[in-house]
């Protein structure tokens, strides 16, 4: 895997995914399961993409973003549950499910979209990474970076939209922290600039 630009944080993703990949191979699971928490902006989208990109199982992994389960702005929980009920529990249990995709123009539910417990599963967002969820993962990625840094990217990525929303978001982020201590059922810790 060839550095993605010459930046500290293009640097810093690199060598984290690489890191990740050795741990999903030292896994020797067909479908394993991997969750990628931390803060809006930290990097999780873009680390989980490297690492789907690279995947090192047979198969493509299923790259699934809590974004598209959060029912809305106020639903880091309710996503997080939706997560753990109609994607890892039926998973573990090798089951097909589904889940449905969060429409966040029109505030309700939209398509379905199946998990096939024969692939690997990869979950990132926020509230992935639970006592719950963390009993039915393989390789637990918290990802942390500095609020500036992290603001700065989600509002690059989100756009200004997301301005008016991110103290709310951020108490959410909070309370998941405070009640679950993801940081410490992580299996590894990824600390990008």
């Amino acid at each position: 895997m060839h550095s993605r630009s010459s930046d500290p944080f293009g640097q810093a993703l690199t060598r984290a995914a690489a890191d990740i990949i050795e741990a999903i191979r030292a896994v020797e699971a067909s479908n394993p399961v991997v969750l990628f928490d931390g803060r809006a902006g930290a990097g999780k989208t873009t680390l989980s993409r490297m690492v789907a990109a690279n995947w090192p199982v047979a198969g493509r992994p299923q790259l699934i973003a809590l974004d598209s389960l959060y029912p809305g702005w106020d639903g880091l929980d309710a996503g997080a549950e939706r997560a753990l009920h109609d994607i890892l529990r039926p998973h573990a249990r090798g089951l097909l499910s589904t889940w449905r995709r969060w429409d966040w123009e029109l505030g309700t539910e939209a398509e379905a979209h199946a998990v096939t417990p024969a692939l690997g599963v990869i979950l990132e967002g926020c509230g992935a990474l639970n006592p719950a969820s963390a009993r039915l993962a393989d390789v637990r990625v918290w990802v942390e970076s500095p609020t500036p840094s992290r603001k700065r990217r989600a509002l690059e990525r989100d756009g200004e939209g997301f301005r008016p929303h991110w103290d709310r978001w951020a108490a959410q982020e909070d309370r998941h922290i405070q009640r679950h201590a993801p940081q410490e059922l992580a299996t590894m810790t990824v600390a990008l600039p």
